[in-house]
């Protein structure tokens, strides 16, 4: 296996750990916070000044992004728009009304969507075992909250629109990345997308509020945007290594981590089917780094990090 791959399934693995955290975490921001959208907005906007600083201190950045070609600008754009502003907005505003491990579940099933739409756009290939690892995961998913049954309410629907609009955001970024640095696009991600969402508070009349937040409501909205910024850099950097379909399914364990928090913290019982949801796991796991060592020769090297 080559150095690259190696390096794009640690890097995929750990977007799962962060996203894990991040996904309980963000259900008590939320929580504290109130307004879902005015969270999300200002946690955007912190993480898009973090990445203002990454650019002003790498000059390869500042170059690069004056040597941008017109169907660059347009991907950016589109990924600004389609996974940095609305999906926020509708996963956190269903998150404040649901489990944070039923906004995982649903939001894990992202890989089963990449997969459908990285085969035309993509021309990507789903050998049998890139397909037992899909499987895997997908029983994985299902076990790891003892999934009983969707309700149909509208915080459904919103995350499950949100998780939409990011399997298409990926189709975009993974082209973008071709010829683009992951900071770039991962900071053209969040950029954007927090300047869409502050346009939109500022036009909702919700600015004022920015001013009577509490110190602990600081705290929880600084805590989840750390863990965003540490998702956005591991996440683009592992989809510039890997195919988007292996890339996304191997953020799927992160409704493990998710589900032991919560049963450690909230519950406080053990999570159902424990054994066979580990055991799903790490078979997808270990069938979709088999898969990718027989399509190693095929995957393009990244671009400069």
């Amino acid at each position: 296996m080559t150095p690259q791959i190696k390096t794009g399934i640690a890097l995929a693995l750990t977007t799962a750990l962060i996203s894990g955290f991040s996904n309980f975490l963000s259900k008590i921001s939320v929580s504290v916070m109130k307004d879902a959208v005015l969270f999300t907005t200002l946690k955007n906007i912190v993480v898009a000044l973090a990445f203002c600083g990454i650019v002003l201190m790498a000059p390869f950045l500042r170059k690069r992004i004056r040597l941008l070609t017109k169907n660059e600008w347009i991907k950016l754009i589109a990924i600004g728009a389609i996974g940095g502003s609305l999906p926020f907005a509708l996963f956190f505003t269903g998150l404040q009304q649901t489990s944070a491990l039923n906004a995982s579940l649903i939001h894990k099933t992202l890989f089963l969507w990449v997969a459908l739409l990285a085969v035309p756009f993509l021309r990507e290939r789903i050998g049998w075992l890139q397909g037992a690892a899909l499987a895997f995961f997908a029983i994985g998913n299902l076990l790891v909250g003892g999934f009983q049954g969707f309700r149909y309410n509208i915080a459904e629907v919103l995350i499950f629109g949100a998780t939409l609009l990011w399997a298409i955001e990926q189709i975009i970024a993974k082209k973008a990345l071709a010829t683009l640095p992951p900071m770039l696009v991962a900071g053209a991600r969040m950029l954007l997308g927090s300047l869409i969402l502050a346009a939109y508070i500022l036009v909702r009349g919700g600015g004022g509020a920015t001013l009577t937040l509490t110190g602990a409501q600081w705290i929880w909205t600084l805590i989840p945007a750390a863990l965003l910024l540490g998702y956005v850099l591991t996440w683009y950097a592992a989809l510039s290594r890997l195919p988007a379909v292996a890339t996304a399914s191997l953020l799927v364990p992160a409704s493990l981590v998710t589900n032991m928090l919560s049963a450690v913290f909230i519950t406080h019982t053990s999570p159902p089917y424990a054994v066979y949801v580990a055991a799903s796991y790490v078979l997808a796991i270990v069938a979709t780094i088999f898969a990718l060592r027989k399509t190693a020769a095929n995957v393009p090297r990244p671009t400069t990090a």
